[in-house]
């Protein structure tokens, strides 16, 4: 064990424990987007302080009808300049919310569901904060919606033709 109570033999099962966290909290993330309009959903109490924050720190989030916001630039936020960017921001949560710099996966285009190609980890919901709040993400809210009742629908069907046969 390192003085700083880190064993790099224990790494991988830490990340993996990360991983799973993040996934969960994604698949949580995305089961209220179909639920709630994004532009009401809540993800902590300081969501209106988080949003004016990301949006001035991040002024060129909100340049080009949010173009940037839509569609991230992972070597964007990935440079020397980004993560310093991103860790002040962090930072400044630190004594405000909870596991203030836990990971999360993030849509790299807002307007496509999680996949193996349009998800990014990063640190912090300020994009999920924004998206919602700017409403990047009503159009997977309304798609999420249709598949839900297509899925009911389907259900519902089903149950009538157990019910007929019996």
């Amino acid at each position: 064990m390192s003085t700083h109570g880190f064993d790099p033999n224990q790494a991988e099962n830490l990340i993996d424990v990360f991983a799973v966290k993040a996934v969960e909290h994604a698949k949580t993330y995305w089961g209220l987007l179909e639920k709630v309009p994004p532009r009401q959903l809540k993800l902590l109490k300081l969501d209106d302080e988080i949003f004016d924050h990301v949006m001035s720190a991040f002024p060129e989030l909100g340049e080009n009808e949010h173009k940037k916001l839509i569609k991230l630039d992972e070597d964007w936020l990935k440079s020397e300049e980004g993560k310093k960017r991103w860790r002040a921001f962090i930072n400044a949560y630190e004594k405000k919310v909870k596991d203030f710099n836990f990971g999360s996966l993030i849509r790299t285009n807002a307007r496509e569901e999680y996949s193996e190609t349009n998800t990014i980890f990063g640190a912090c919901a300020s994009m999920h904060i924004a998206r919602n709040r700017l409403g990047l993400n009503d159009a997977i809210h309304e798609a999420a919606k249709a598949e839900a009742e297509k899925e009911r629908e389907k259900k519902e069907r089903q149950g009538s033709k157990q019910n007929d046969t019996q």
